[in-house]
């Protein structure tokens, strides 16, 4: 699959234009865009590492990053991946804690800075802002919850359409497209899987008319199909 280009967007436009940005009031939208910044990354560069303080919550303008954990023996696990619009971080910064993974770029990626003084104060302030953060701390609980059911419960094929499907989450990856920029390498890391296994799987969806493999990256045709892909887990 082939890497793909689009126009940039400014970091004050990515703020006015998230979610959460539309619902705040002007005084704090100016306050946010006053204090945040943008940090550009080349691909293996860290955006956050694993052990530091975390001084700020972070969103994609654009790229792909993986978070991940790197064991003892050297060997590496994807935890989940931030594509663009994506918000990471506040579970982190609302404990005052260090951060507990490493979050990679794995293409070239614009990320924005929000300090943890600016963030605290919109949490504590504006409601719409501290809803926003409660469902978005809920969603990416169930994510982390199914993507552990997935790991020990279901087969490749079935554990990469479930991946695939929790990509599309509508809060924690707002405004997705059908066609998703990612590489079959990228795929299979965010699996766990090894790329000659994720290839067959992706193989397997693609015959089931779920996805499409295209040359700028992966198409879904049926995300309720994915979702739903092998049957239902039993808690």
């Amino acid at each position: 699959m082939a890497r793909y280009s689009k126009p940039s967007i400014t970091l004050t436009d990515f703020i006015r234009q998230s979610a959460w940005g539309r619902a705040l009031r002007s005084a704090d939208l100016d306050a946010v865009i006053g204090s945040a910044y943008e940090g550009r990354f080349q691909p293996g560069e860290s955006i956050v590492r694993c052990g530091d303080f975390a001084a700020s919550w972070v969103g994609l303008i654009d790229g792909l990053v993986v978070q991940q954990v790197v064991g003892r023996d050297g060997k590496l696990a994807a935890l989940t991946s931030a594509f663009s619009g994506v918000w990471f971080g506040e579970g982190t910064l609302m404990r005052e804690g260090r951060w507990q993974y490493d979050a990679v770029a794995r293409r070239e990626t614009r990320a924005a800075f929000i300090p943890r003084d600016t963030f605290m104060a919109l949490l504590g302030s504006d409601l719409s802002f501290s809803g926003f953060i409660a469902h978005l701390l809920n969603d990416r609980l169930s994510h982390y919850m199914g993507l552990l059911a997935n790991e020990r419960l279901t087969g490749a094929e079935v554990r990469l359409a479930r991946v695939l499907a929790s990509l599309f989450d509508p809060h924690l990856y707002p405004a997705r497209p059908a066609l998703l920029r990612i590489s079959q390498g990228e795929v299979a890391l965010l699996a766990g899987m090894s790329r000659q296994r994720a290839n067959a799987a992706l193989k397997l969806l693609e015959a089931a008319g779920l996805v499409a493999l295209e040359r700028g990256g992966l198409r879904v045709l049926d995300l309720g199909g994915l979702g739903s892909y092998g049957g239902a887990l039993r808690a």
